[in-house]
């Protein structure tokens, strides 16, 4: 475990004293105020930053500025009233520094909104604003903010200046960059600089901020929307970009920061801010609201891909590096979890040996360099032509940096970020870098945590589910599971294979309604009983029908639904059976697809006497068939008739050719709010096609001499060698007799022939299955058939079919 010693911890507490002097004896700016709150994240482990000071009335403490995570996360709100109990105000009253544990905040009725995690919350007076001003900060390091977190934290305090509003008042005048919104009318005041960033006169403007809002790019309408809705600011306090239109040329960015000041006797809420040119304030690099994206992009990340994502998405555009990696700190070894770019040859020679299937992992011993920056806790930049061990200068010949990434009172990873070409390394993007490792750790933090919590919830449900699909003569089968991220409950959703007799395959789907333990059981019981139904021999709707009845007699509130399809192997035919669940989607051999037309009947568990009516299709060789669930095809975006268009798009285009990647493919857009099965099917037909005869045995005293005389002329028919046809005779002849001797109804026998292997079968009505003795004495009249059976057999068995059931022998045949 890295962790941070004293002497770091003491030079942390003079580099925030640095940086605040220099932000403070700097030109006055606009942001001023953010910058000094990012100190706290930087300095002191905050997540979140903010300044509340007295309002108009002085009846409310308002929130003027934030940075770090949203507010909304941890329940914060816009205002507290001054005489109250929140800490905030008892800060502000009694002058003195207010620390509150989980437990306290717990008990603080007016501390927060709704829990949603654990957190310390710090609340001191800003004394360099006259007293009126308090100084909130959050941190989710289990310890809470320690004595140098605390230190830091009074040094920001001592700097905070709220600058005076950039608006006029209610009946003032507005700034050239200003406007006021009324809430109520949608009627906004607004300066000319704004009208000109907008491309309006003032003749042409007619006061109404749907103008506006048309002259957006659409795409930043929903961000900039939420900004109008009264008593909607969860952004409103902060600094939103977004872009305009203009007659010719890109669209250009602009920067909205406002507050709500709320209305009352009378007059209406408003929103006030001002909007500015973005490309105006400062670079890329060292743009805040950058900071502010990874903030809110981290809070809302489930698992450590999408953090990973999160980081290399705020990160590698705006710092133009050429390759950035992070990585999770596991046992002194980099477990990378994204490379950007991905491909082997963008990175060194060290990284590729360790390549372990699709990302490596890299012993940190093997870079000392990387070892001292994560023992030492804090960011290391090294320029072009730095001494490195070769792993590390060749991911940034002209310039790196490494992040390690804290959280909890340890290392949870790090972050390379490399260039190409030199790179000079500007103290705004030093504050960028630092802040963004704070914030990333932490969320990496959460999600590996995450993660192991779905990794065990899909092993329980994978557990319930085929472990491996069986190999079909003629035909190719993959399925996918893919388990929702939404939530760690278990879902519903199965697929299964079901190799049946005479080359037969039964291909099953369903989802079982609900996300729960009782949901993912009974799926295991339908699952179960469709299997077992259908290895009775029982045709496609008795099978289903037969669930059917099986599941109302459960007495369960939770339905099922159900797509069966019994495939012929050998004709190319096919039986399909609904039961309220999706249809089957056919890709052809020329790449047209088809979403099959086949009458269904209701799920599972609703109506006791259910009729399921059989569709056909037909399938000729190179014909793909795919089955899902409603979770890759339904979203609250488009209708699942869309959905099913779509996936039946996404199946004509792909290779059917590896079957693996195409389901790769048809998962990559899954939303993950459900859980998706996904199973297809390959007909490629049968190679060799079997040669099949059958007999009705009559129950007359001659019945095995006319058995063996239809075998024997049927074998010679089909080439069968003569030393194998006395073996094939003698089996017949003891299958025969014992279901004449022991069963009652009708007797059929098959033969069929496949390659060099020849199968007799047997059916009778009795469901017993032929007993083998364990011991014979020389008195015995009986029991020597299956004894002589089994000896000559290649293989031998039993199968219930239709009630009864069928013995058979396999025989190979010589040559």
């Amino acid at each position: 475990m890295v962790t941070e010693d004293a002497a770091g911890r003491r030079a942390r507490t003079l580099r925030a004293e640095s940086a605040l002097t220099s932000l403070l004896d700097g030109p006055e700016s606009t942001d001023r105020l953010r910058r000094v709150l990012e100190q706290a994240l930087v300095f002191a482990g905050a997540t979140l930053a903010a300044v509340y000071t007295p309002g108009e009335d002085g009846d409310l403490l308002c929130l003027v500025e934030s940075a770090g995570v949203p507010r909304a996360v941890y329940g914060l709100r816009d205002s507290y009233p001054s005489s109250g109990g929140s800490p905030p105000a008892d800060a502000r009253r009694s002058g003195r520094p207010v620390f509150l544990g989980p437990e306290e905040l717990a008990a603080c009725a007016e501390s927060r909104r709704a829990p949603q995690r654990d957190f310390h919350l710090a609340v001191l007076p800003a004394p360099g604003d006259d007293g009126r001003a308090c100084l909130l900060a959050v941190t989710e390091d289990p310890g809470g903010f320690d004595d140098e977190d605390r230190k830091c934290l009074e040094l920001i305090a001592d700097a905070i200046v709220c600058p005076a509003p950039a608006v006029a008042s209610e009946g003032g005048e507005l700034g050239s960059d200003a406007f006021s919104l009324a809430m109520d009318t949608g009627r906004i005041e607004i300066g000319d600089e704004i009208l000109e960033l907008f491309g309006i006169s003032r003749t042409d403007f007619d006061g109404k901020v749907e103008t506006l809002l048309g002259l957006t790019v659409p795409e930043d309408l929903p961000s900039l929307m939420s900004l109008f809705e009264a008593g909607h600011m969860s952004l409103g306090d902060r600094e939103l970009e977004f872009r305009v239109l203009r007659p010719s040329g890109p669209p250009r960015w602009l920067r909205l920061r406002g507050r709500m000041l709320p209305g009352g006797e009378g007059r209406p809420a408003r929103l006030m801010g001002t909007v500015d040119d973005a490309s105006t304030l400062r670079s890329d690099v060292t743009d805040v609201a950058r900071v502010q994206r990874l903030a809110a992009a981290l809070a809302m990340a489930g698992t450590v891909r999408d953090v990973s994502q999160a980081v290399v998405s705020a990160l590698r555009a705006p710092l133009r590096a050429d390759r950035i990696a992070l990585a999770e700190l596991e046992n002194e070894r980099l477990v990378v979890t994204v490379l950007d770019p991905p491909e082997p040859e963008s990175w060194p020679e060290l990284w590729r040996l360790e390549w372990r299937s699709e990302w490596p992992e890299a012993p940190v011993r093997a870079m000392p360099t990387l070892a001292t920056a994560l023992r030492e806790g804090r960011a290391q930049i090294w320029p072009a032509d730095t001494v490195l061990e070769p792993a590390l200068a060749d991911v940034g010949p002209g310039g790196l940096a490494v992040l390690p990434l804290p959280a909890a009172g340890r290392m949870a990873g790090a972050c390379l970020i490399g260039w190409d070409a030199p790179h000079h390394f500007g103290p705004d993007e030093r504050a960028l870098l630092t802040a963004s490792a704070g914030l990333a750790g932490q969320a990496l933090t959460r999600a590996h945590a995450l993660d192991a919590e779905h990794e065990l919830v899909g092993m329980l449900q994978r557990q319930l589910l085929p472990r491996r699909l069986p190999e079909l003569s003629g035909a190719t089968a993959v399925a996918r599971y893919l388990p929702s991220t939404a939530g760690l409950e278990l879902g519903g959703d199965w697929y299964d294979v079901i190799p049946l007799p005479d080359n037969h395959v039964a291909l099953v789907i369903g989802d079982v309604q609900g996300h729960s333990a009782p949901a993912a059981t009974l799926m295991g019981q339908m699952r179960t009983a469709l299997r077992a139904y259908a290895v009775e021999g029982h045709p496609p709707d008795v099978v289903v029908a037969h669930a059917n009845r099986l599941l109302m007699d459960l007495e369960t509130d939770l339905f099922a639904t159900c797509t069966y399809i019994d495939l012929d192997m050998e004709e190319g035919t096919a039986w399909c059976v609904r039961a309220g669940h999706l249809p089957p989607v056919l890709r052809h051999p020329d790449g047209t697809t088809d979403i099959a037309e086949a009458g269904g009947g209701p799920p599972l568990g609703v109506l006791a006497q259910a009729d399921f009516p059989m569709s056909p299709l037909r399938l000729s060789p190179g014909t793909l068939v795919a089955l899902t669930t409603d979770g890759l095809v339904e979203s609250t975006e488009a209708d699942i008739d869309e959905g099913m268009d779509r996936f039946a798009h996404e199946l004509a285009v792909s290779d059917p050719a590896h079957l693996g990647l195409v389901a790769d493919a048809l998962l990559g857009g899954a939303r993950r709010s459900d859980d998706v099965a996904l199973l297809l099917l390959r007909y490629d037909g049968m190679a060799t096609q079997p040669l099949r005869e059958t007999w009705t045995v009559w129950r007359v005293p001659e019945a095995a001499r006319h058995a063996r005389r239809f075998t024997r002329r049927t074998l010679r028919v089909w080439g069968v060698p003569q030393d194998t046809l006395d073996t094939v005779l003698l089996v017949v002849s003891e299958l025969v007799t014992n279901a004449l001797v022991h069963t009652d109804g009708q007797v059929r026998l098959d033969l069929t022939l496949v390659g060099r292997r020849l199968r007799v079968s047997v059916a009778d009505a009795s469901p017993r299955t032929p007993a083998k003795p364990t011991n014979i004495g020389w008195a015995a009249t009986g029991g020597r058939g299956i004894l002589l059976v089994e000896a000559v057999s290649a293989a031998w068995g039993t199968v219930p079919v239709s009630g009864g059931k069928q013995v058979w022998s396999e025989i190979a045949l010589d040559g």
